[in-house]
């Protein structure tokens, strides 16, 4: 039997659309074909390369799409490449909402064009995905036809995040493994192990990751006194990752703002217990002193408090962790929830197959 295939348009090289795209493949038995912007977005002069080559986007997803004939379209962020995925003459569109929103950041002179652009996305497409309860929360907010959205994450693999620890019981041994970019906050966590240091607490801390900040963010090590026992691993191979999580019994994660955290996932499938910022985006799976800690954001002092009561309370920790992971388990497992999404594409094919034939037999 022919394959049916899926063009996925979005940046390739994320872990995010890795699991969305081997999922298809894995328990869709779909073809995936790719596009993708080539310009990076790291110089101004880059941002305007590739503002152009996404002005002309179009005429290059449209050669693929007579060439390959895709059987539907699927796009990240509504407001880029999904707004891409709702202009192309593909019948069946399914989009997905990275972000809170999409609209970040919400002081830029294009945010009510991103509105707009969002507007146009999500009228046109068939599917919208919510990878979590905070992206479904926006669109109803703006009106989304909520009968379009399927509300569940994509999951993780459980067979790689296993259900082990084997982090040093005798200290604290955090890990973070957001990229070094300033929305996530890295300094705010130096500092608070700069506190722990001042007060004489033992701790290992292994920052995973890259980014514009690694440079700042060793210098605040060294001011602080702490570059010893800080780790800054740089970016490594998604599949040494689950080693270094199960290496950890604290995952800290600071971000301004969030969707869904595919990383404190795979922290809480690791046994690592979660401290992270009270944001709308992580009171979606943490609640405060019962599965985890929320500390406000930028508060290192909150941090460093937090951070110390974990360690020391271990029977909490330990009880936090546990009913973590059977949460993981239940409802963030990759190979459920992808095998429900790769039928419901399936399903949207069927029903527009059917509907062609049916217009072919009418008279």
């Amino acid at each position: 039997m022919k394959k049916r295939k899926v063009l996925f348009l979005g940046e390739t090289y994320r872990a995010d659309a890795i699991t969305w795209m081997k999922g298809l493949e894995d328990f869709g038995g779909f073809e995936i074909i790719t596009w993708e912007l080539k310009n990076p977005s790291n110089s101004r002069w880059n941002r305007f390369k590739r503002l152009l080559e996404y002005l002309t986007a179009l005429i290059q997803i449209n050669k693929i799409i007579r060439s390959e004939q895709p059987d539907m379209v699927i796009a990240e962020r509504t407001t880029s490449y999904g707004f891409l995925a709702a202009l192309s003459p593909v019948k069946i569109k399914a989009i997905a909402q990275q972000g809170r929103t999409d609209l970040w950041p919400e002081n830029s002179i294009l945010f009510p064009l991103k509105k707009i652009i969002q507007k146009y996305a999500f009228n046109k497409a068939t599917l919208i995905h919510a990878w979590g309860p905070i992206m479904a929360k926006h669109m109803k907010n703006v009106n989304v036809n909520m009968s379009k959205v399927l509300v569940l994450p994509k999951g993780i693999d459980l067979s790689q995040f296993k259900n082990e620890n084997t982090a040093d019981t005798g200290k604290i041994c955090a890990v973070v493994t957001r990229s070094l970019f300033p929305v996530y906050s890295h300094d705010t966590i130096l500092k608070a192990f700069g506190i722990l240091h001042q007060r004489e607490i033992d701790f290992s801390l292994t920052i995973i990751g890259d980014g514009n900040q690694l440079d700042t963010l060793q210098k605040l090590s060294e001011a602080l006194q702490i570059q010893h026992k800080v780790v800054f691993t740089g970016r490594i191979k998604n599949t040494d990752l689950p080693e270094l999580l199960q290496k950890a019994n604290i995952y800290i994660g600071m971000p301004k703002t969030e969707g869904v955290s595919g990383s404190l996932f795979e922290a809480m499938a690791s046994n690592c217990y979660p401290i992270v910022s009270d944001i709308e985006g992580n009171q979606s799976w943490i609640n405060h002193r019962r599965n985890g800690q929320l500390v406000p954001i930028n508060d290192y002092k909150t941090l460093a408090d937090f951070i110390l009561w974990s360690f020391e309370n271990e029977s909490d920790r330990n009880q936090a962790v546990k009913n973590n992971r059977k949460f993981i388990e239940e409802h963030i497992d990759y190979k459920k929830n992808m095998s429900i999404i790769a039928s419901k594409y399936h399903e949207l094919i069927d029903a527009n197959s059917s509907l062609k034939l049916l217009k072919k037999l009418t008279p």
